[in-house]
């Protein structure tokens, strides 16, 4: 019985390792947190990297959610 616990959690943390990209659980994540790790997957790929690099890579500019929106919503209206 105590080996399925064990089993059990060192696989939700190996998850959650996995999921967090090996880097501490994020607690309490407000809007601010929420529109950096947007960011982040936007100059990165995924949602916890991070670059150094103090300027933007010109992809940067053309993946925004919004300009997509609008412009759906110019065909809409």
């Amino acid at each position: 019985m105590s080996a399925m616990f064990v089993v059990t959690g060192t696989s939700i943390q190996y998850a959650q390792n996995k999921r967090n990209e090996g880097k501490a659980i994020r607690y309490s994540i407000d809007h601010w947190d929420r529109k950096m790790m947007e960011r982040d997957k936007q100059l990165t790929g995924t949602k916890r990297g991070q670059v150094d690099d103090p300027i933007a890579p010109p992809e940067f500019k053309v993946n925004s959610a919004w300009k997509v929106y609008k412009s759906l919503r110019n065909d809409i209206i």
